[in-house]
């Protein structure tokens, strides 16, 4: 049996929403993050059929091209942003629909949205203190001045690199579950994380990083690959802050 999928708005931007095939109360959550193709976990059975066993529903914002930063993309929205649009209004949600509370809510996302989960739970630690990112694209500031949406939300190429993953780390103040991973043939994207990396080592932060698993480059075969492993992560660091917070 497996759960269910629905188009709703949220806040007034759509959002595609997985109810797993239990009555049970859910005690925890998934917020995902989609890529740039705007593709979420819908009809990616690899994904739902550990939400269906862990019983975490899922929430899939749509916000695309704005790369879930704290920056105005007129074509999203003329004032709100996506940064604040999850904040304000995705995680509510959990709470009015499933009575799910901030720290209770793990966010999962891929390539785009996978760097946007790093840097939203960098910078909102206290509210995400679980994160997981499958091929996320890092170093997206190389690809300003290409006639892309990333032209249209940052007025330099370094402007946009200081809002990249890396700017937003705090070397105390940090999610205590940290996951990423790119496959080795990621030629684009790889060199970001291994970046990131380095510097969580160097400040002593605790992450897990695979940048070793190969299993297709940056393709939706490495990414169902890295399911079971990524959503089973995310369930055990939340099982982890719950007890914590007992």
């Amino acid at each position: 049996m497996v759960g269910i999928w629905t188009n709703e708005s949220i806040g007034g931007k759509l959002a595609e929403i997985y109810q797993p095939p239990n009555a049970v109360k859910p005690r925890f959550g998934v917020l995902f993050l989609h890529p740039v193709g705007n593709e979420t976990l819908r009809d990616r059975p690899a994904y739902t059929r550990i939400l269906d066993e862990l019983r975490m529903p899922c929430v899939c914002p749509m916000a695309p091209y704005t790369w879930w930063t704290d920056r105005v993309l007129p074509e999203f929205d003329p004032q709100r942003t996506a940064e604040r649009h999850v904040i304000d209004h995705v995680v509510p949600f959990f709470a009015e629909r499933w009575d799910i509370q901030p720290r209770s809510i793990g966010l999962l996302g891929i390539s785009m949205g996978g760097q946007g989960a790093l840097r939203l739970a960098f910078k909102h630690p206290e509210t995400f203190p679980v994160v997981a990112a499958v091929s996320p694209a890092l170093d997206y500031h190389e690809l300003y001045g290409r006639g892309l949406p990333v032209d249209t939300l940052y007025d330099s190429k370094e402007q946009c690199r200081q809002d990249t993953v890396p700017m937003h780390v705090h070397p105390t103040q940090v999610p205590p579950h940290v996951f990423f991973c790119v496959d080795p043939e990621d030629g684009y994207w790889h060199r970001g994380a291994d970046r990131l990396r380095e510097k969580l080592r160097a400040l002593g932060i605790a992450h897990v990083a695979d940048l070793e698993t190969r299993a297709g480059g940056h393709s939706w075969t490495y990414f169902n690959h890295m399911a079971d492993r990524v959503e089973r992560f995310v369930a055990d660091g939340l099982e982890q802050e719950s007890r914590r917070l007992l």
